[in-house]
This record gives C-alpha cells, structure tokens and sequence, in this order.
C-alpha cells in the first residue's frame, strides 16, 4: 500500500511541475515534403481550422503557429498542384508544441495538363495507382480508441478487417489479418523492423497483453493488408508502418501521463540547430495493485524508447532509433488460498523475458526521388524457470530450465524514383540471424518405492544453435 501511494504521490507531483512551467499558449509546427521525392515544399498554406491562425511554410518547407488556444482543432493543408489535405483533432496544450512531418501527394489527377491542338485533344497524364485495403490511424484516433488505453495494438484491432486475441483469450494483442495467423504480420518503425510489439510476447508471435510503443512518438500508422512494396520480405498477411514524430526542435519540454495500468514519461528538445531528440521510460505498476486486491499474478514491465534525428545537410538526414523492454511475470500464493490452488501456483514457472531493436536510418535526397539506408540488430531473450515449491536459486530442486535467444542483425538499401507518374523502386537486403535454445526438464524424479523398487530419474537436456546468412534484392 505504502508502495502505491508514493507511485501516486511522485506522478502527481511531476504532473504539477509540469504544469506550473508551462508556457501559456500552444504552438504547432511542421515541415511538409513531396509524398515521393521527399523534397521539401516552399509556399504551403496552413490554416487551423475556425480561427484566424494562419501560416505558410518557407524554403525548408516548416511552418509555425503560435498564440493557439488550449483546446481540439483541424490543420488544413492546400496548395496548387497537390491534393488537399487535413489532419484531425490535434489537441493542444500546455508546456509541448505540436511537431508534425507531413507529406503531400502531387494531384495530377485534379490538375491535368491540357494542350491545345487543332483536334482539340487532351493530353493524357499517367497518375499512380491508390493499393487497396490501406488504412491509416493518427495518433489522436489512437489516444481516443475506447478501452484502448493508449495501446496502439487495442487501436490496430479496431480497424475493418482486423481480428483480435481470439486465439490467446480476449486480453491479447494478436493481430489476425483475414484469418492469418499473429506471426504473418512485419512491423517497421520509421524503415526498421521490429519483431517484438507487445509485452510478454508468445515466443514465435507478435501478440501479448501490453503494448510496447509510446503513443507520444507516434505520428501515424499506416496498415497495408494487400498489394503491400516487394521491399517488406516474409509478409504473409500485412504490412504495419509506424511514423515517429520528431523531437521538439525549439525547447525542452516532455509530460508525464498515468492510466490505469503504468505511468509514462517523455521528454523531447533539441541538442543542437541540426539535432533532436526525444526518449521515454514507462513503468507499470499492475503488480501493486494486484498484491493490494490479493490477486495471485505479478505482472512486472519496463520498456524505453528513443529516437534521435540529426540533419547532415539539406538533402542528408540520419536517424537514430531504439525501443526495448523488460518483463517479468511470476505467480504468488495470496493470503486466502486452498490447498488446491497453492499447489497450481507453485506448479507455474515463471517467466522473464527482456528485448530490444536499436537501429540506424540515412536519408538522401538525389534527383526525382530519394534514397534510404537501414541498418538494425534486435535480441529477444526469454527465460522459463520452475523449481519444486518454489525454492528459486537451488539448483536440487529445478524441474523446468528455459533459454531461447532470437538474434537478427539487419541491412538494407532501397532506391525510390518517380517519373512522368512512373514510380520505380529496387534494392537489396542482407540479414546474419542466429537462434540459440537451451532445455532442461527433469519429467520423473528419483525415488524408492515401499518393495524396495528404484525408479530412475528421466530428465530431458539438450541445446540447439543455428546462425545463417540471408540475402535477397527486390524491384
């Protein structure tokens, strides 16, 4: 008890210092790009929707608002040769400004060219086809999902087409795309994969009960569950592209928030005039609050995020990125218990397992298009134990001994070009993978019957290590 209430004492006192140095109006600002080329552009009007706030952004292609009421508004986005568009319910509050990287999309099928010939004809403009079945959430719609609680895998399932955790029970993030399975889905994060998604993961799936990412470095999240780039290897079902936001570029700032299962914090600001960077650390406090009803699970996690961006030059970016978690779940007899159910407890293994994917991204801009470089390493490691009536650290009393390790270390280039309304990608990929398992199970223990009959010890003991190379290119 006395746990909780300093949890809750410290998250409220950093709320109320957050608060009292906030600055007394919002502000929201942005850079806008070519959908395709990635260049930015010069002469956008911005405009916040229901008031008189306006902006236009420069030769770098940013944009600033300042003087905004705290409340929910709509940024609208036009300019000639490009199709409208519009971002929905930002919220804007005090003490962080809003930063967004927006893409606009040539609208070569509103704004045709038309030359005038003595037959009168019109000249035809080859224009991109839309891929079907594409979805997008911002992070708005995420922070609103009812009973997400800010999870973005709860939002995912939300979506038409999506399935949840039928396969693991209803409190399960899988993702089923059409029937697919939870492991026919690739996740990238701003270009690099990330395998792990969720706390507590079943090895060999993406679903758990928690979400791993922070909703405040989301931007948006882009679902493609057909007709999804050649680029994405080993997708079977969809294709999830997370979109950071980058860190504040003019001030400090960060928030704290609590809900009903963790409290999170994140902070963001620049280092210097080319660089950002924005971290968070989220906490969970299940495991107190299960002890104080006296519910036998304690579910424990940890998990950090961070992303740092630094602009090499005007057509040069490098981006650095990481997220990673810590789990622990064991089982504890509660104070009223039978016989029965203690034994069910002591008979549970407990589980540990900790993950990460740390990775860097190069973005160059060349001629009608741009080019980008990847390189990751992601671990998941996951620890199962079980020791007779729970007597963990006594190696004479362990029944079930667990080691599995996934490691990935990654690297890919791919060209993007567009050009008269043709779109022209290729590139290669080279992957060094290793699995390394370790089983130790004791099925029968050694004993001496009444007759005086042995009954040997069997015990199951083996490990297995497999590494390869894998390679492939794409167009």
């Amino acid at each position: 008890m006395k746990k909780f209430q300093l949890l809750f004492l410290f998250s409220l006192l950093l709320t109320i210092n957050h608060v009292g140095w906030a600055q007394s109006n919002g502000r929201i600002s942005g850079k806008i790009v070519d959908k395709f080329t990635q260049k930015p552009i010069e002469g956008v009007n911005v405009n916040l929707e229901s008031t008189n706030k306006i902006g236009q952004t420069d030769s770098l292609g940013k944009f600033r608002i300042t003087g905004i009421n705290f409340k929910s508004y709509n940024l609208v986005l036009s300019m000639i040769g490009y199709k409208k568009q519009m971002l929905f319910n930002i919220v804007v509050s005090a003490g962080n400004e809003n930063f967004f990287n927006i893409e606009l999309e040539p609208a070569n099928n509103e704004l045709n060219e038309v030359i005038v010939t003595q037959s009168r004809k019109t000249a035809k403009v080859a224009t991109l086809e839309s891929p079907l079945s594409v979805q997008r959430l911002t992070t708005e719609e995420i922070k609103s999902n009812p009973g997400g609680n800010f999870d973005i895998s709860k939002a995912i399932q939300a979506l038409p087409g999506v399935g949840g955790g039928a396969q693991g029970g209803g409190f399960r993030n899988d993702i089923i795309i059409r029937g697919g399975g939870p492991n026919e889905n690739v996740y990238y994060l701003d270009g690099i994969e990330i395998p792990v998604l969720n706390h507590f993961q079943t090895q060999g799936s993406s679903g758990g009960p928690q979400g791993m990412l922070n909703v405040s470095f989301i931007e948006d999240v882009k679902l493609s569950s057909s007709s999804f780039d050649a680029r994405f290897d080993n997708a079977m079902a969809s294709v999830f592209q997370f979109k950071q936001r980058q860190g504040n570029q003019e001030r400090l700032s960060g928030n704290v928030r609590t809900s009903s299962t963790e409290v999170a914090t994140t902070l963001e600001g620049p280092i210097n005039k080319k660089t950002d960077f924005l971290v968070s650390a989220r906490r969970s406090y299940l495991q107190l609050l299960f002890e104080l009803i006296d519910l036998p699970i304690r579910p424990n996690y940890w998990d950090f995020q961070y992303k740092v961006t630094h602009k090499i030059n005007a057509k040069t970016t490098l981006t650095a990125l990481g997220i990673g978690a810590i789990d622990n779940f064991t089982l504890e007899v509660p104070k009223v218990s039978t016989p029965d159910n203690t034994y069910i407890i002591n008979s549970t293994p407990s589980v540990n397992q900790w993950n990460y994917t740390v990775g860097f991204g190069l973005k160059r801009l060349v001629k009608n298009g741009f080019v980008n470089v990847t390189a990751s390493r992601n671990m998941f490691n996951n620890n199962i134990d079980r020791f007779e009536n729970k007597e963990e650290g006594d190696e004479t009393k362990r029944i079930l001994k667990i080691r599995s390790q996934e490691i990935e270390n990654k690297f890919r280039l791919d060209v993007n070009k567009f050009n008269n309304g043709w779109k022209v990608s290729y590139g290669v990929m080279l992957q060094y993978v290793k699995f390394n398992n370790e089983l130790y199970n004791r099925l029968v223990k050694s004993q001496t019957l009444a007759n005086g009959v042995v009954i040997p010890e069997v015990i199951l003991n083996y490990n297995s290590n497999i590494e390869f190379f894998k390679y492939g290119a794409f167009g």
